[in-house]
């Protein structure tokens, strides 16, 4: 007889095509943090790239697009016209300021943008009139200790991103301690042991870094030169 207390080990088929087999896939153990619901959505893991070709061709729940560079409207658009997953991008707070960043979060609600991205930088007082303007979540970078977590929710952030290198685990530690249920999503690394270290230090969702085009290539090419 059927021991009625054994676990139901739950087959998941999986579709692949021939050629779209070939393609990025987060780490595993990402699937381990709770994930956070943004409009009935659960994103666990978020790949952090502005690379239409890997956003294409990788398995991530939502696209992170922060670029080293001023905001730009078109950039955006091309992103969430490129995707089949939601995109959160950024909209300045570090060199760009003030009312830009507030019409550059505006018009990334109107494009379709799922969340909106501000740099460690931007005061509270832009984040206030963001908020007050759009009705999209705000993602604020948390870098380091010093930061005001307090303020930054009383100013109508939404989530925290925390990207604080090696204490990234520590820190994010520290802000579950204080803020227990406040959603907080931070980098990872490429290994699943940091990755798993800072799930279980409060994480709710990941950051990961997929390998660039250029990584991609090297390996394809050492294939070929090999036929």
């Amino acid at each position: 007889m059927e021991n009625p207390n054994k676990k139901l080990i739950k087959y998941v088929p999986e579709i692949n095509g021939t050629l779209r087999g070939h393609m990025i896939k987060v780490p595993t153990v990402i699937r381990k943090a709770t994930g956070i619901k943004v409009f009935g959505k659960r994103l666990k893991s978020f790949a952090f790239t502005t690379d239409v070709a890997v956003i294409k061709n990788i398995n991530a729940d939502a696209v992170f697009a922060v670029y080293p560079f001023t905001p730009q409207s078109v950039i955006t658009e091309t992103l969430v016209n490129a995707s089949d997953v939601p995109i959160f991008c950024g909209v300045g707070g570090g060199l760009t300021m003030g009312k830009r960043v507030i019409n550059l979060a505006l018009n990334a609600e109107f494009t379709g943008a799922l969340g909106v991205v501000v740099n460690s930088p931007t005061s509270n007082e832009v984040i206030e009139a963001m908020s007050e303007a759009i009705d999209i979540p705000i993602v604020v970078t948390v870098v380091s200790e010093r930061d005001d977590i307090q303020k930054r929710i009383d100013a109508g952030v939404s989530i925290l991103n925390v990207s604080a290198g090696s204490n990234t685990a520590q820190l994010v530690k520290k802000i579950r301690s204080e803020f227990p249920d406040f959603p907080v999503m931070a980098t990872g690394g490429k290994n699943d042991d940091t990755i798993e270290e800072t799930i279980s230090a409060g994480a709710n969702a990941i950051c990961y870094t997929p390998p660039s085009s250029g990584e991609l290539f090297k390996g394809t090419m050492e294939k070929y030169r090999h036929m």
